[in-house]
């Protein structure tokens, strides 16, 4: 089997367009999907029923179903309701990346809620009984020691979440956008070479994943220091 080098390297500037695409739709779920996750990961970890619950059931929810089926109910589902389309939100649900990236913020925040909730439960009653011996209030407590110290655990485990959302995005091609795997579907359509198209794919998605986790490395060594092993 002969690889058609040339029709790549032709097709490199829809690649390239492809991946800002994808880029731009990752960045903007997690930072949706981190801001709708803080206040989920609160309420798993509160002993009151009524915000415990809900938070609960949320999360077991979006993670019990498929992504692809919570994007089709978004881009394809909610067109069918003429109060839908008639709304003043139309013009944002009628839109292939809004629909796309609220998809995929909400089945982030899901996972990044309890990835952030397991890191709660995890913080060390010491950590706890010295703020509260400082006389911080239950607000200051939160702010200033709990989230704080249960972000900077929750790293390896998020480092894990980006990763897959990451690939997740690949799912955006089926609503039009032309991401790494829209440029990888029009590549093979146009030249039927399905093989070099997605392999072509393959090698700029493990590229985007090199990157994020050399970050992540980073971030775990700069944050994370404190958990390290001393050295006696």
């Amino acid at each position: 089997m002969i690889f058609d080098y040339n029709v790549i390297i032709d097709s490199l500037p829809l690649y390239f367009g492809g991946v800002l695409v994808t880029i731009k739709l990752l960045l903007i779920s997690l930072a949706l999907g981190l801001a709708m996750a803080i206040p989920l990961g609160l309420m798993r970890v509160s002993k009151a029923v009524w915000l415990n619950f809900p938070a609960w059931l949320y999360t077991y929810v979006i993670r019990g179903t498929p992504m692809l089926v919570q994007l089709f109910l978004i881009y394809y589902g909610l067109a069918q309701f003429e109060s839908v389309r008639e709304s003043a939100l139309w013009p944002y649900l009628s839109n292939a990346t809004f629909c796309a990236c609220l998809a995929f913020a909400i089945n982030t925040s899901a996972y990044t809620a309890e990835i952030l909730a397991g890191s709660l439960k995890a913080t060390p009653h010491g950590e706890i009984e010295a703020a509260k011996a400082m006389g911080m209030s239950r607000f200051k407590l939160y702010k200033r020691i709990l989230l704080p110290s249960a972000l900077r655990r929750a790293l390896p485990q998020y480092s894990n979440e980006v990763i897959m959302m990451l690939h997740t995005t690949s799912l955006a091609s089926i609503v039009t956008l032309i991401d790494i795997t829209g440029a990888a579907r029009t590549v093979s359509s146009q030249y039927y070479l399905p093989f070099e198209a997605f392999i072509t794919a393959g090698v700029f998605y493990l590229c985007l994943t090199f990157i994020l986790v050399r970050l992540f490395k980073r971030a775990e060594l700069r944050w994370l220091a404190y958990m390290a092993p001393r050295k006696s």
